[in-house]
């Protein structure tokens, strides 16, 4: 019982990590109707910022951890305004969206790899690696700041769509963006909101992400993850979204400690080919046609 409690545990921090990424995906998807797998690239930056503000630059870890957040927030709306205005402008089809997406992101990576290098970097110690002991289980300090930063922000993001003028004329515009447009919402500021807040998050998750584990150009693949999580919980959904990324790192978490790690990343690619066959809206998501 207490190696399910640990797993459990474990799983829930990471989870609520891969939300962070998720939120991303499902914001973007919401309004655009489009995977932004550029947003992998955005994490592995924020990885960096967080890495060379603590190390070069030296700031405090408070400061560091909201400069990493705030740059990869700009960085997500320059990406937008630079590979996603011109294609919504000439009303271009939804693959080229996807095939710009990949691009910027085999950009961001192999630019990182020209500049800075392909070498792993490691966070500098910023909480004791002494667990928490609870009875038998035990607990992390990052695993813990990691699983309570993720739930506030979340919790901050659901207020903001739920309590703002901003968040009613983002879920407006996820309904119908050409009715929204007609209505009076400037539709365009909502995008810029959408990618700078997908951005942001992108930043906390690269430095949570980092700190956990190491940094370097190839991280960004771990979106692969919060995708899946994202599809699972149904694109579009935001409570789909962290549902179904908490459930894929409790899955995976457990499939780690029963049967091996070897099995991880198989048990949740299955998982997502199972729910692209027989539920491919997700468990929260709604039913969608000419979306890619």
């Amino acid at each position: 019982m207490s190696q399910l409690l640990q797993q459990l545990i474990n799983g829930l921090s990471i989870g609520s990590v891969y939300a962070l990424m998720a939120v991303g995906y499902s914001l973007v998807y919401s309004i655009m109707n489009f995977s932004n797998f550029a947003h992998g690239g955005v994490i592995m930056l924020g990885a960096y910022f967080g890495y060379y503000y603590l190390t070069s630059v030296g700031l405090p870890f408070p400061i560091a951890f909201i400069a990493s957040a705030l740059t990869t927030c700009v960085l997500a709306v320059i990406i937008e305004r630079g590979a996603y205005k011109p294609l919504r402008e000439r009303k271009a089809p939804f693959l080229y969206f996807i095939i710009s997406a990949m691009g910027t992101s085999i950009f961001l990576e192999n630019i990182v790899i020209a500049t800075i290098g392909p070498t792993f970097r490691t966070y500098p110690e910023v909480l004791s690696r002494t667990p928490i002991q609870l009875g038998s289980v035990s607990i992390g300090r990052l695993d813990l700041a990691m699983f309570i930063i993720s739930a506030i922000c979340l919790a901050l993001l659901v207020f903001f769509i739920d309590h703002t003028k901003m968040g009613k004329a983002i879920q407006a515009t996820a309904y119908n963006i050409k009715a929204s447009a007609l209505m009076g919402i400037n539709t365009d500021l909502v995008i810029i909101v959408v990618f700078a807040l997908g951005g942001f998050f992108a930043g906390i998750a690269g430095v949570l992400f980092g700190m956990k584990y190491t940094v370097y150009p190839q991280i960004g693949v771990i979106t692969n993850k919060s995708f899946i999580a994202a599809v699972f919980g149904g694109l579009g959904s935001l409570p789909g979204a962290v549902i179904g990324s908490i459930l894929l790192g409790v899955i995976e978490t457990i499939t780690s400690g029963y049967l091996s790690s070897q099995y991880r990343d198989l048990i949740a690619f299955v998982l997502l080919i199972a729910v692209l066959v027989f539920r491919p809206r997700g468990l929260m998501g709604k039913v969608t046609e000419d979306k890619a």
